[in-house]
């Protein structure tokens, strides 16, 4: 009887795969006719431009990256930039964001002598999608098709020549060994961390060995060193296919995480489970209206918005860089890999509407982190290999309120309020540093700002990098908006003196507020303001004796919890708003190439504003507090328009992973969290005529916006759930159960329309 049973449940399976490939090809194929695909709706991954955005306009571009959603395998092609005319071998793992990789596979046909650890090839015809790479390396003459799971992939390599065939398996720093089919063996990311690799041919090498100085030194299956390289050797074989599986744990569990993921040598079958992955994550958010180039930027900017954090469980275990220990997960994944000076701002605050359960356990994954680290200090820049600690400030405390002032309770607010109050307060505020609390910052805390050196003084704090500087208002103001986080989170845990006094040191923007220039200025440790500061160029490379990356122009605005307070300081809603289209007109005042030599992320610029540095992101929306909300409504078209399009340079600058691109997400949806940890969302222009966006257990969010073009960008009135807005904002709790924001567009600006009812925030220090 139950052989009956399992030969019948093999038949119905077989049904439903045979059902399922029909409707696959019935999607394309019409009685053996080529595709028709284009008379049918494109899904969301259809849409996605890995390439868009690869030629970079001065700094790092966007990478054209293969994988799954928040999956530890990435791989892009490996080549000095996206007009290269080189691939360096085959790509297995990028370990960190635009940052590392690992291993290498090269395959060859011809002499022997041609043998490299990592050979160079010329290239033609590449094809890339989220889930799959394909590419012609013309010279070799050699077809190369690659699709990714979460932890292993697969290669098909089809050889066109007659000679004898080739694979070369590289570890740059590492070992390797060679067991039959099989390669396995590590690589080191830095000092204390490895990946591992395992992997499998589906045809035995007629013979194989360790590949040094030139030559192939038969019958060795043990390398170890730099470019550590073992060769395997097929004579008569056409097509050959490698599988492998990735670890940060063991080549044991390498292997069981390619077992577990990939069965087959069948790219296709990978690629189209990796097809239907991804449609699952975009499809989250549904768009209509606008071009068709509209919806490859915003699909596209979505899909890089998963490329991290990444999800380093395996099987239940992590390896964890923060303590160097494998670590059970007790059924939650561990995440790492996440920028969150880039990524508080707006990845962190879309999360939490389509993707509630990983935001939970990435939160939780900073706890445990802190706690691993042995310091209990919130991490701020946490990858594989640990906290890099780089940038400035501690924003993951923004991350924690964001989350819990929007309905996410799947961790311990008493020990997240515990970390970021540590990670600020115990740990040094100098940019780029782990070293504990020191004289700058009992200064900051005893005078409210971070000193600024006179002209010609020299360094004398051991900490600061001589390259990065202290960046004295940067991490003032930074500082500013972390304690006005804690200070939140103290509140909700009822420690009101805790609150009160984050909530007066959250005001320390105030002590570099410059009365007459009205913009933030340094200042000495005397507390004098240092003269003849220029707001466009002063302040060496980057700014970063002031501010970082960005000019004072830009640090004008950055106070992201207290807009309401930086109107009533530079003078009221009509000086504010001149002082924003001043921004946005003051010319750079000498040539680009002088400006950039010495502010070189200070790019995509409209005047004195960057478009492609997060600093810049929430300053559209600003216009909103001051009331003139029809002029975030204008800006935010046009920057969308210059700085993010559908071809190669279609990016202002370094997207950071999902950085910025988020900013593309909700910008083009139609609002955007200019505060996290405020529950409010500031509404913009939508450039879609509907958005549907999942925001789980049933609950749907539904942007309607009557009219809405390229032209017709005007906001000329607003409901929420039927309620009309008088404000351009509306409140999380107001859309946590799904509802319809309904928007009536025009060709030309209502100025009535939202100008009495700013979006809140603090408000003037109270006496």
């Amino acid at each position: 009887m139950m052989e009956i049973l399992k030969k019948t449940g093999k038949f119905l399976l077989g049904v439903v795969i045979g059902i399922a490939i029909a409707m696959m090809i019935n999607r394309y194929y019409v009685k053996g006719k080529q595709l028709i695909a284009a008379n049918l709706p494109k899904e969301p991954v259809e849409y996605v431009n890995p390439y868009m955005g690869n030629i970079s306009h001065l700094l790092v571009p966007t990478y054209p990256t293969v994988h799954l959603p928040n999956s530890m395998l990435r791989v892009y092609p490996e080549r000095g930039d996206f007009t290269g005319d080189r691939l360096g071998g085959l790509p297995l793992i990028v370990t960190s964001h635009r940052g590392s990789s690992a291993f290498n596979l090269s395959p060859y046909q011809g002499d022997e002598a041609g043998l490299k650890p990592v050979i160079q090839y010329s290239y033609d015809r590449e094809k890339i999608v989220p889930y799959r790479y394909q590419v012609y390396l013309d010279d070799a003459n050699i077809e190369v098709d690659y699709a990714p799971s979460h932890q292993s992939a697969v290669y098909n390599l089809t050889f066109e020549k007659e000679e004898p065939a080739y694979l070369v398996f590289n570890s740059r720093n590492g070992e390797l060994k060679c067991d039959g089919n099989t390669v396995s063996g590590f690589q080191y990311v830095d000092k204390k961390t490895k990946v591992y690799l395992y992997a499998e041919t589906d045809k035995a090498p007629e013979k194989s060995g360790v590949l040094a100085g030139g030559t192939v030194k038969y019958g060795e299956s043990f390398v170890e060193g730099k470019d550590a390289a073992l060769a395997l050797t097929f004579s008569g074989q056409k097509e050959i296919g490698v599988r492998y599986g990735i670890s940060f744990i063991s080549t044991e569990q390498a292997r069981k995480n390619l077992e577990r993921e990939i069965d087959s040598y069948n790219v296709n079958v990978i690629a189209e489970i990796g097809r239907n992955e991804w449609n699952d994550a975009l499809g989250k958010i549904q768009v209509s209206g606008g071009s068709e180039n509209d919806k490859t930027v915003f699909y596209t900017s979505l899909y890089r918005c998963y490329e991290r954090p990444v999800n380093l469980s395996e099987d239940g275990k992590y390896y964890s860089a923060f303590d160097g220990k494998i670590h059970e997960d007790g059924g939650h994944s561990f995440y790492t890999d996440d920028w969150i000076w880039d990524t508080y701002r707006a990845t962190h605050p879309l999360r939490i509407l389509i993707d509630k359960e990983r935001e939970t356990d990435i939160i939780n994954s900073y706890l445990l982190m802190a706690q691993q680290m042995g310091t209990n200090w919130m991490p701020t820049f946490p990858e594989v290999t640990g906290d890099s600690r780089r940038m400035n400030s501690n924003h993951a405390v923004a991350t924690v309120i964001d989350a819990w002032r929007k309905g996410v309770r799947g961790f311990d607010l008493e020990k997240a309020y515990e970390a970021a109050r540590k990670g600020i307060e115990e740990k040094t505020l100098i940019p780029w540093s782990a070293a504990p609390s020191g004289w700058l910052d009992e200064f900051y805390k005893e005078h409210g700002y971070i000193p600024a050196l006179k002209p010609g003084e020299k360094e004398t704090v051991a900490n600061v990098s001589p390259w990065e500087k202290r960046q004295p208002v940067a991490v003032t103001l930074g500082t500013a908006y972390d304690e006005w986080c804690l200070s939140q989170i103290a509140a909700e845990l009822g420690k009101k003196e805790d609150a009160e006094y984050f909530l007066a040191r959250s005001y320390n923007y105030r002590n570099l507020f410059h009365p007459e220039t009205r913009f933030f200025h340094p200042k000495d440790k005397d507390g004098n303001f240092i003269e003849g500061v220029d707001y466009r160029y002063s302040g060496g490379l980057g700014a970063r004796d002031y501010y970082d990356e960005n000019n004072g122009y830009v640090y004008r605005w950055d106070v992201q919890h207290n807009i309401g307070d930086l109107v009533s300081l530079i003078g009221g809603n009509e000086v504010f708003t001149a002082a924003l289209d001043s921004m946005f007109d003051t010319p750079l005042g000498m040539s680009k190439w002088q400006f950039y030599s010495f502010l070189p992320d200070h790019t995509g610029n409209v005047g004195m504003f960057s478009m492609a540095n997060e600093p810049s992101l929430h300053i559209p929306y600003l216009y909103n507090y001051a009331g003139q909300p029809w002029k975030t409504q204008k800006r935010i078209r046009v920057l969308l328009d210059q700085w993010f399009r559908n071809d190669l340079m279609g990016v202002p600058g370094d997207e950071d992973g999902g950085g910025m691109s988020a900013f593309v997400v909700f910008s083009m949806m139609g609002f955007y969290p200019v505060t996290p940890g405020s529950p409010t969302y500031n509404i913009g222009s939508p450039v879609f005529s509907d958005v549907k966006i999942d925001l789980g257990n049933g609950n749907v969010f539904e942007i309607v916006a009557d009219g809405a073009s390229h032209d017709n960008k005007y906001v000329q009135s607003v409901t929420l759930n039927g309620e009309e807005l008088s404000g351009p904002w509306f409140d999380h709790s107001r859309i946590t159960a799904g509802g319809v924001l309904s928007l009536k567009m025009g060709p030309k600006a209502n100025k009535e329309w939202g100008i009495g009812n700013p979006p809140p925030s603090v408000g003037p220090m109270q006496k």
